[in-house]
């Protein structure tokens, strides 16, 4: 299939589990353009099980593990077929699906650094008849970096201006920053949490698997001495590059500190907000201080609370989302999974060093051929 006319899927399940994200991208001049997209939802019981085993809240024999990856590889498949289904006209130029997976565990710091995406990708293939590349974050880890985070190029490609410093901020489970400057520099990381900790504690108190629009942190009050005991986890002191998931960032570290006891869930709800919105400004004002602007994509950009509170936090620094520039803030993920895939089909590097830590560029993903 000739590359100029060939399309990519790519998909992502984030750290909250939220949702299997399914786009359909063409490329322009190597760049991306979103053509059609959805999200695809997990089965209650099956998400429920991703949540238990990345919080660390239940461990996995060998065999729990192998179905666990085959079953989320049949929802990642699920995505796939559903989206192509909307769009059969365009199926058959699909050259290959970009499959982030599922992660599980992320540690790429130790004696034996090492990142766990699942979700069987020859399951995808076979299901879907189209090539599947997967399992992109290892390769970087194994050149000494963080694995994460990757969408920095993208976000490059996509959102960056030519007169002055510019944030692009992914609201996910973990928030991650991207600091474009106008010389083509391109730097970032993991700030903390996002929307997981906020995502799980609304759960556990109220049911639902998110705090639409911040209604119940909106109810509480900030409690000023947890949010001081949160903020002093030593992650957010730790210098770039850096990298982190629910595996630290979980209910078991919130429920560490004692002080959670004596409050209200409402109360702990407006903190946990609180300490995205001020663990997210602090790394800006720290590392990128002369920033303009932040671009917010990702799931909390439908947070109306979280979105003032940032703003409030971000000072002069005009805050908006990328659909404000014409990218869709909730699939761009997804966008950079199927750019990821193109990279690997032609041979060139989906890492950025400076961003990653790794030693130097690296090509990213296994190939699993679909049957002929």
């Amino acid at each position: 299939m000739d590359d100029a006319s060939a399309l990519y899927l790519g998909l992502i399940s984030g750290t909250s589990a939220d949702g299997i994200d399914a786009a359909l991208v063409r490329f322009e001049n190597n760049t991306p353009q979103l053509v059609d997209a959805l999200t695809h939802p997990w089965p209650d019981d099956l998400r429920a099980r991703i949540l238990a085993v990345a919080q660390d809240e239940t461990r996995l024999d060998l065999d729990a593990y192998g179905r666990l990856d085959v079953a989320i590889g049949q929802c990642f498949a699920d995505a796939s077929q559903q989206l192509l289904a909307r769009n059969p006209a365009l199926a058959a130029s699909v050259r290959a699906i970009g499959s982030h997976g599922q992660t599980l565990r992320h540690r790429p710091s130790g004696e034996f650094p090492f990142t766990l995406q699942v979700g069987d990708p020859s399951v995808i293939a076979e299901r879907c008849g189209i090539d599947v590349v997967a399992d992109f974050r290892r390769a970087d880890v194994a050149a000494g970096g963080q694995g994460a985070p990757l969408l920095p190029a993208v976000h490059a490609m996509l959102l960056g201006r030519g007169d002055a410093v510019r944030v692009v901020l992914n609201l996910g489970g973990i928030a991650n920053i991207t600091v474009l400057d106008p010389a083509g520099k391109v730097f970032g990381f993991d700030t903390g949490p996002a929307n997981g900790l906020m995502d799980a504690w609304h759960l556990r108190h109220r049911g639902a698997a998110y705090d639409a629009n911040g209604a119940f942190a909106a109810s509480g009050r900030v409690d000023e001495t947890l949010l001081d005991a949160l903020l002093a986890d030593p992650y957010f002191e730790l210098p770039p590059p850096k990298s982190t998931g629910r595996e630290h960032f979980h209910l078991a570290w919130l429920e560490h500190h004692p002080g959670v006891a004596g409050l209200s869930p409402a109360d702990v709800q407006a903190t946990l907000l609180e300490l995205s919105a001020r663990s997210i400004a602090d790394a800006i004002d720290r590392h990128a201080p002369s920033a303009v602007d932040v671009l917010a994509c990702g799931g909390g950009v439908h947070n109306a609370v979280l979105m003032a509170r940032l703003g409030e936090r971000l000072g002069t620094r005009a805050l908006a989302s990328t659909a404000a520039h014409g990218v869709d803030p909730d699939y761009l993920e997804a966008v950079a999974f199927a750019w990821l895939a193109r990279q690997r089909l032609l041979g060139l590097p989906g890492n950025l060093p400076a961003v990653t830590g790794a030693r130097g560029p690296r090509v990213l993903g296994a190939l699993y051929p679909a049957p002929r």
